[in-house]
């Protein structure tokens, strides 16, 4: 699948198709690191059996305007969930400025999984986390989910908050000048979204 997303003369449709599937895969990997209790149930055989159940208190946050494309697979996964936004302009690779952002009230009770498909410095990543830092959120509760992820961009995050899990599909080879993921997949949003013509 990613040979298809980051093939340049794959069709928008067939775009969308794969990155939904790695992001499903991503999104159900990313909901196994949440804390659980043990749980008993009765099966239809009249048997006891004991299995687990996930945290109640969940929310994701998708990072404007590419981490939308992660929200369906979200919800499907997590029937009901709240998602709030967070919008950030980038201007070059250090001008980071946060326009807007959007959260549920009580998310310093909750685990966020916070979603963008392409982390490459890591800057912006790290502007969204300690909002959610900033707003009450222990380190330790959040999750980022990407597809997509910059050797750059993992040590960025991961040196600044040691406590946070990153869950990706796959490490790219470096960033190249123009601080684009390489051999990455281009503009994800606008291949996503069909407005990269």
């Amino acid at each position: 699948m990613h040979t298809l997303i980051r093939d340049q003369e794959i069709s928008k449709h067939d775009f969308v198709f794969y990155s939904d599937r790695l992001i499903r895969l991503v999104v159900e990997h990313g909901l196994g690191h949440l804390p659980f209790t043990e749980k008993q149930v009765m099966t239809p055989t009249g048997s006891v059996y004991t299995g687990v159940d996930f945290c109640k208190k969940l929310c994701g946050v998708s990072i404007v305007r590419s981490g939308e494309s992660m929200e369906n697979a979200l919800r499907a996964c997590c029937k009901g969930i709240k998602i709030g936004k967070i919008l950030i302009h980038r201007d070059g690779d250090d001008g980071q400025q946060l326009i807007y952002e959007k959260l549920p009230k009580d998310i310093s009770e909750r685990h966020v999984l916070l979603l963008d498909p392409v982390l490459a410095t890591g800057n912006s990543a790290c502007q969204a986390i300690e909002l959610l830092i900033q707003k009450g959120v222990p380190e330790a509760h959040i999750i980022f989910l990407n597809l997509i992820s910059a050797p750059e961009g993992v040590h960025c995050v991961c040196k600044r908050y040691p406590s946070l899990k990153i869950v990706t599909s796959e490490i790219d080879v470096a960033l190249n000048e123009e601080y684009r993921v390489i051999p990455g997949l281009g503009e994800f949003g606008d291949r996503y979204f069909g407005t990269d013509d």
